[in-house]
């Protein structure tokens, strides 16, 4: 029998009602249900208040969307809001944790809102391609105005309780006993103030209302959310029974938007690849101090991401000069984010005691893991490892920051290798967010286990990969940078091809991103391949003869693109097009037009095949797996859904053409995986 998820007890004629629907007390039908069943009880009460209150770790946030894809059954969130706006007993919201969306708009129907301190707000529909559907356009410009309630509807913007305060959204915040504080409030407070939905919403200036609308489009880049979002909190200015009916039509017609099906899929996309089966019941060991082994500008950032954990970290280099370095690029990492207001002085001092250098491996006895950043070669990686196996217990984890190359090679000859792991981290490290653990055949679920809480620790996003060259993500960039100089081949230019997946929603182009990244350690990797390439492969050697000139990038002064007064000068080069078309001509290509659509659709025809075949073969647990890699850690847009969820749902008929196109055009060089073959 499920718990009752609503609950209403008396104190001293105030009812209690506690909503218990964890994890979060999300506005689900049975929930809607228990709240509505409530109003009506504490009216037959006779309550002289009500103290609405969650059970757990928050208050209520949000809707359920598991329930999203059916239709809308009763009874509906906004006519529960209204029932609780209009009850004869005065309800008091009183506020822990997150106050979200359904949760949020859930308060603004009581006649009074109280908070604990480090309570935080949000309409966060914008985020899975919605508008907020029962009220919150409409009451939270009328509670805060509509400046405030623009920022947190179009651009889902979190509110701490202070500020929320200060605008007038909460009417006290206590620092402790939040049901007492609720109780003794509910006693003092009986001139019930009138209900947010007959208030007038204070209104932006035309000027404002302007360079609201700049800065969302330019953030939008591509989402029609934020926009509706935009529009529906001008509504504001109608008569609530005006605007409330409008924002609750579009909410329920951008249910079924593409936008939204795609952001709620990577919604769940990342949720379920947080947990893939071979952890299931198995529990992690406990992870304190880690040796990072390079300095560098990834063994850096790994550090850093390590200390804002609240790690111990033991850093290991060759020399004292590069140790100098190291300290200096952890301390200016943590700078920065003192900077951007991410941690207090304090904390970055704090963080700065927790980290030391050596040159001694014997320094690595007592660290429960040790992970590897040097350069991109089995034998210096392997003479690491070796180094460590002297001194750290054989229990403690041991993992490579490699992206392409194979782990197995890497570990040979190490005991006990069922601790052995990859962690592919993404630069900068104590920013991004993906990390791909990647599995040998050894590797033991609890080493996984351990390596995906860790994640969970950092903040970040795991995805677990088999081997196979680049794992899931590089695996992938190397389709799409292939694919890409094949087209320039054909006919097109590097400022035509970025320009394309721009358009698309792609945060950059395949050239742009080299140029950032640079050039070389792709280059580096196509020559360890050279031996074994297939022959009858289509290969142009483009990018080969830039890095042999030596443009490799926008630290070079020179790639794909010419940076002629540093990153920030980007202009495209004549260079580049006269070494792409002479390349063209020496190889009998006649060069031909391509359309910003055909452009973009080819290479993303290419990025889903390569996507189903790490499926088919395997490495990835499924095509989740494949969409949250392309979305955390190559600027995939999230509206788009990911790769795979793009291209099975939108265009598998059109890409499985294409593909079968260059499969003919291209030798050897494609494989079309099982789903897009028919």
């Amino acid at each position: 029998m499920q718990a009752q998820l609503v609950t209403v007890d008396m104190v001293d004629e105030i009812a209690i009602v506690r909503v218990d629907n964890p994890p979060v007390n999300a506005t689900s039908t049975a929930m809607r249900i228990g709240l509505l069943d409530a109003v009506h009880e504490v009216e037959q009460l006779g309550a002289l208040a009500a103290i609405l209150i969650g059970k757990g770790r928050t208050f209520i946030a949000g809707g359920d969307m598991s329930e999203f894809d059916a239709p809308p059954v009763e009874p509906h969130l906004p006519d529960v809001v209204q029932a609780i706006e209009d009850s004869s007993v005065p309800f008091i919201a009183a506020m822990h944790g997150n106050v979200l969306g359904g949760g949020l708009e859930i308060a603004m129907g009581c006649a009074w809102r109280i908070a604990l301190e480090g309570t935080k707000f949000g309409m966060p529909e914008v985020n899975v391609g919605l508008i907020p559907g029962a009220g919150g356009t409409q009451r939270l410009p009328r509670l805060v105005g509509t400046k405030l309630a623009l920022d947190m509807c179009a651009n889902g913007t979190m509110i701490k309780a202070e500020e929320f305060y200060s605008a007038g959204g909460v009417d006290l915040i206590v620092a402790a006993n939040l049901e007492i504080e609720a109780i003794v409030f509910a006693k003092k407070n009986k001139c019930r103030p009138s209900k947010i939905c007959t208030r007038t919403a204070l209104q932006c200036s035309a000027e404002e209302l302007e360079l609201a609308r700049t800065q969302i489009e330019k953030k939008a880049r591509g989402r029609q959310a934020p926009l509706l979002n935009f529009e529906a909190v001008q509504w504001s200015a109608e008569p609530f029974n005006v605007g409330q009916p409008k924002e609750r039509s579009l909410h329920l017609e951008l249910r079924q938007s593409d936008e939204s099906k795609a952001l709620r899929h990577a919604f769940f996309a990342e949720r379920s690849v947080a947990k893939p089966s071979v952890i299931h019941g198995v529990h992690p060991l406990e992870i304190k101090k880690v040796v990072v082994v390079g300095g560098g500008l990834m063994g850096s950032g790994i550090a850093t991401s390590l200390l804002n954990a609240g790690k111990i970290v033991t850093l290991i280099e060759r020399d004292e000069s590069a140790c100098e370095q190291a300290i200096q690029r952890v301390e200016q990492n943590l700078t920065a984010a003192e900077k951007r207001g991410l941690i207090t002085s304090e904390q970055q001092l704090a963080r700065l005691k927790l980290f030391t250098t050596t040159l001694d491996y014997r320094d690595s006895n007592g660290h429960d893991l040790a992970i590897e950043a040097v350069f991109e070669d089995v034998a210096v990686k392997r003479k690491v490892f070796n180094s460590l196996g002297k001194f750290m217990d054989e229990d403690a984890i041991l993992a490579t920051n490699t992206s392409y190359l194979d782990p197995q090679n890497i570990f040979e000859g190490i005991a006990n290798p069922e601790r052995c792991v990859g962690l592919h981290f993404f630069s900068p490290a104590h920013i991004m967010k993906l990390l791909e653990v990647i599995y040998l055949p050894q590797t033991s679920a609890q080493t996984v286990s351990t390596a995906f809480a860790l994640a969970k620790t950092l903040r970040k996003t795991a995805v677990l990969s088999g081997i196979c060259d680049g794992f899931i993500g590089n695996r992938i960039l190397a389709a799409y940078r292939r694919e890409a100089e094949f087209l320039l081949a054909d006919g097109a230019l590097p400022e035509e091809v970025d320009q394309a997946m721009r358009d698309f929603g792609m945060a950059m182009g395949p050239f742009e991103a080299q140029d950032m990244s640079g050039l070389q350690i792709a280059w580096a990797n196509r020559k360890l391949q050279a031996q074994t390439r297939n022959p009858n492969m289509r290969y142009v050697t483009i990018a080969d003869h830039l890095c042999e000139i030596e443009r490799f990038g926008q630290h070079s002064g020179k790639g794909w693109y010419d940076y002629p007064s540093g990153p920030k000068s980007k202009v495209a080069s004549e260079d580049v097009t006269n070494i792409i078309e002479d390349y063209s001509t020496a190889n009998n290509i006649t060069r031909r037009n391509y359309s910003n659509d055909e452009i973009a659709d080819r290479l993303l025809a290419i990025i889903a095949n390569e996507g189903a075949l790490i499926v088919e073969e395997g490495i990835a647990e499924n095509a989740a797996a494949v969409d949250v890699v392309k979305l955390h850690g190559y600027g995939f847009p999230r509206w788009r859904g990911g790769p795979m969820h793009f291209a099975l749902q939108h265009k598998r008929k059109a890409f499985s053409q294409i593909l079968k196109q260059s499969a003919a055009e291209s030798g050897e060089t494609y494989l079309i995986a099982a789903a897009f073959r028919d």
